[in-house]
C-alpha cells in the first residue's frame, strides 16, 4: 500500500515541492541541497513551521490508511507511518502500534522515551495499555538515532520479554521494528520472534 493522498505532483523536483509549500523565496533561502534540514523540528520559523505541519498531515494520513486497512496486508504502510514518526528524533523511543483482532489500527502510542543510546521500557506497562486498548495484537517499533538499525541483543531480550507478557493476556506480538533513519529493520523476518 502506498500514501493515497493523491500524486500529481510526483514529477516536480524537490525545490519545486519546496516552492509551492513555502514560497519561491523562502526555498533560495532555505534549501541547500537537503530537504531533511527544512523538517528539523530544532529550526525555527514560518517557512520550518509549514514544512513541520506538511510531515504532520502525511504522517495523520498514513495513520488513517492503517486504520482502514488489516497491517498485515499493508506492511509497507506500517513502515513508512515509523518512518516518518521517527524522522529526526535524536533520544530512542519505544512505541506500540495496537491493533485488533483482525489485525487493524487501534491506536499508535510513543510509550516510552529514553536517551541518545537507550530507553527504558516495562512490560507492565504494555501489558496495561494492551488492556486499555483492548488489543488482539501488537507490533512494537523504536529507534536508533545513530543510523544502525541492527537490534541489540537487549533488544532481543527485551522483545521476548515482552511476548512472554503479553501471552499471559492473550495479546500476540506480530512484529519488532528497529527504524535508523530510512533503514528499518523486521524481527519477524529475521526470524527473532
Amino acid at each position: 500500500m502506498t500514501l493515497n493522498c493523491g500524486n500529481s505532483f510526483a514529477h516536480l523536483s524537490d525545490v519545486a515541492l519546496l516552492q509551492k509549500l513555502i514560497g519561491v523565496q523562502q526555498s533560495r533561502k532555505l534549501y541547500r541541497g537537503s530537504l531533511q534540514p527544512l523538517f528539523a523540528a530544532t529550526e525555527t520559523g514560518t517557512a520550518h513551521e509549514k514544512c513541520i505541519v506538511a510531515m504532520e498531515l502525511v504522517r495523520r494520513c498514513l495513520r488513517e490508511q492503517l486504520k482502514r486497512e488489516c497491517l498485515l496486508a499493508a506492511p509497507a504502510a506500517a513502515r513508512e507511518y515509523l518512518k516518518l514518526h521517527f524522522v529526526g528524533q535524536g533520544h530512542e523511543s519505544f512505541m506500540v502500534l495496537f491493533l485488533d483482532a483482525q489485525n487493524y489500527l487501534i491506536a499508535a502510542t510513543e510509550l516510552f522515551r529514553g536517551t541518545l543510546t537507550q530507553t527504558s521500557v516495562y512490560p507492565r506497562e504494555v501489558v496495561k495499555e494492551s488492556l486499555r486498548h483492548n488489543a488482539g495484537a501488537v507490533i512494537f517499533a523504536h529507534n536508533h538515532p545513530s543510523g544502525i538499525a541492527e537490534p541489540s541483543r537487549a533488544d532481543e531480550m527485551l522483545t521476548q520479554n515482552l511476548k512472554s507478557a503479553l501471552a499471559l493476556v492473550d495479546v500476540k506480538v506480530i512484529d519488532h521494528f528497529v527504524v535508523a533513519g530510512a533503514s528499518i529493520l523486521s524481527f519477524a523476518e529475521r526470524g527473532l520472534l
